[in-house]
């Protein structure tokens, strides 16, 4: 009988340890100042943050245990457990079979470990905290305070070690933005560039992203949010290309117009109000600047050009850290009025003016940005004037 490898500690962690334990201990320091003993951490990308673990199989229930005054302890279901071992530093586990109730085990694990009278909390934000799950921890448990927004505020701040990912990430979108660009002719479908968009992507490295792209051709691109659906392009027929990469969860974006044939004086002129607007908003970028300022500079453009009704979103939005459903962090931070956050240098942000004729074309484009001392590094070199394929 062949023997079975044995996946070593942290053999696959896409950080070292000594960068997770100083997230641990400022997330120790931040708990510690809400008067929070234990927290309890269940969405994939704040326990990727503090753990490198990560998974698809977030699905299924997965939390991290995390006192101010002892070790993290990780209840995993069996099937992950030798994920988690080789994704991160985590040694004490917690496995639950698939025929047990994942709240009992968490509630044996609290009561085992003496901690029923501190003080706990969860995330009650949470995408992946279900209602049946936290109604049954709380019953049990007969209170739980909110660490909402706690381990996210130290994910705003990006390490240098996380600045490079981003920057490795963008540059497979450059790959997929430039084939998918390409694939954009006459004949050619939305499937057709959307496969050069990913394929491209992924050869140049890109992991699964968290959100698919949202390019779509002909009318279909004045809808928010379209995706491709085996339209074939025609002539005057516009093209609206919007993607992530991926490189070990940090994710960077970027967005691109283009049209076959000639484009009508509108799309050219709400396209170079989107470049003027991008512009200005990256203009405005410094430390000490706020948010919505931001906003601000990008929405002063378009309004001055007549479009404030084509244009009913934030600027932009955070980026690093995701996992399906999406490839942003605007849970986090976003640019838009109200946000009074200021920048600081490290924090990344997808900046993606677009402007919609709705049910019949949508123009845009966008950058990912790092805020830096000074000011800003930009992550792609693809032109933004709108592409016209005659």
């Amino acid at each position: 009988m062949p023997t079975q490898a044995v996946v070593q500690q942290g053999q696959e962690a896409v950080f070292p340890k000594e960068e997770i334990d100083n997230r641990v201990a400022r997330a120790r320091e931040a708990l510690a100042k809400q008067g929070i003993d234990i927290m309890i951490v269940t969405g994939p990308e704040n326990i990727f943050y503090l753990t490198g673990q990560q998974t698809p199989g977030y699905y299924t229930y997965q939390a991290l245990l995390l006192p101010v005054d002892a070790e993290p302890v990780f209840i995993v279901r069996q099937l992950e457990m030798n994920n988690l071992i080789a994704n991160s530093y985590v040694s004490d586990l917690e496995i639950y079979q698939d025929n047990a109730d994942p709240v009992d085990v968490t509630i044996k694990l609290i009561k085992s470990r003496g901690w029923s009278n501190k003080k706990i909390a969860i995330d009650e934000r949470g995408w992946f905290l279900p209602i049946s799950i936290y109604k049954a921890l709380l019953a049990n448990l007969g209170t739980l305070d909110n660490a909402a927004g706690i381990i996210e505020s130290l994910r705003v701040i990006k390490s240098p070690r996380e600045l490079a990912k981003l920057e490795t990430a963008a540059s497979y979108v450059e790959a997929g933005m430039k084939a998918g660009l390409a694939a954009v002719k006459e004949g050619n479908s939305d499937n057709d560039f959307v496969a050069a968009m990913m394929g491209a992507a992924i050869t140049a490295g890109s992991e699964y992203v968290g959100m698919e792209p949202l390019a779509s051709s002909g009318p279909r691109t004045g809808i928010p949010h379209g995706t491709w659906r085996r339209h074939k392009l025609r002539s005057n027929d516009p093209a609206f290309l919007e993607m992530a990469g991926c490189h070990d969860r940090y994710h960077a974006a970027l967005m691109r117009s283009a049209w076959v044939g000639k484009p009508p004086g509108e799309a050219l002129a709400m396209n170079a109000t989107c470049q003027e607007g991008l512009q200005a908003a990256l203009d405005a970028i410094k430390p000490g600047v706020t948010c919505e300022a931001i906003h601000d500079a990008c929405q002063t453009v378009i309004d001055r050009d007549g479009f404030t009704e084509n244009f009913k979103k934030r600027t932009g939005y955070a980026v690093g850290v995701s996992f399906a459903p999406d490839w942003g962090e605007g849970g986090i931070l976003s640019l838009y009025t109200g946000v009074t956050r200021e920048l600081e240098a490290g924090m990344v942000f997808h900046i993606p003016p677009a402007l919609r004729r709705y049910g019949e074309f949508t123009v845009g484009v966008s950058e990912t940005v790092i805020v830096t001392e000074t000011g800003y590094k930009t992550l792609s070199s693809i032109p933004r004037d709108l592409l016209v394929i005659n």
